[in-house]
């Protein structure tokens, strides 16, 4: 592993782990509103949330290169207040990331939170529990499968992204330059050796990660019979 490689992997986890903790902290509360609303126009929130999944990496990363630059909504609001340009940043490669893995970490979380049905929290709710209380202490463990599957994916998810990264955050080694884009380089320079290398390395990482999701989903099903 090169010098570059390894500033690469290190930019590669950082920006998986960080976006894997904000996407957990604003993803839990709208999972949850998304899994308990009754509201007739949930499906709207539903689409947007997930059009990540369907839509074209380099439509998404492009729509965010103009919106994060410095003429952009966000990018102007940013320079407006003394803030560092996002596009081609570090910055902006976390809010590409948040926006693109979305879908990975919500959806879990909402499929988790509805499995619970009312009967646990009405019971809860019967021995005078809080929400706050119900929240932690029932619905939170008894979703735990559901937050484990959410970080893996969201993580993993963060990891292998190409499309968005290179066109909000470009190939700064360093700064901006993830792992994706590392071997997409030394294709280019005909280093097959190094890719195989990081591709390898990435492959292992994701059957590995996979793996524990669905070790762990089956042990907790088996618990729960």
């Amino acid at each position: 592993m090169t010098d570059t490689d390894f500033a690469a992997l290190v930019v590669t986890l950082k920006l998986a782990t960080l976006t894997t903790l904000i996407l957990l902290s604003i993803g839990t509360p709208l999972a949850w509103w998304m899994a308990k609303t009754q509201w007739r126009f949930k499906f709207i929130f539903e689409a947007i949330i997930a059009l990540p999944l369907v839509l074209p990496p380099t439509v998404l990363g492009f729509y965010l290169l103009i919106s994060l630059g410095s003429n952009g909504l966000v990018g102007g609001l940013a320079k407006a207040v003394g803030g560092k340009p996002l596009a081609f940043s570090f910055t902006g490669l976390v809010i590409g990331s948040v926006i693109y893995s979305l879908p990975f970490v919500v959806q879990p979380l909402q499929t988790a939170f509805t499995a619970i049905g009312k009967r646990p929290l009405e019971v809860a709710a019967t021995l005078r529990a809080s929400p706050i209380d119900r929240f932690f202490t029932i619905t939170i463990p008894l979703a735990r499968s559901g937050f484990l599957t959410a970080a893996v994916l969201g993580f993993a998810h963060t990891v292998g992204e190409f499309g968005v990264v290179l066109m909000i955050g470009g190939n700064i080694p360093g700064e901006t330059q993830v792992l994706s884009i590392a071997i997409y380089d030394h294709v280019e320079s005909l280093e097959y050796q190094h890719a195989h290398g990081l591709s390898g390395g990435l492959l292992v990482l994701s059957f590995l990660m996979l793996m524990m999701v669905y070790a762990f989903n089956r042990r907790f099903q088996v618990m729960r019979t």
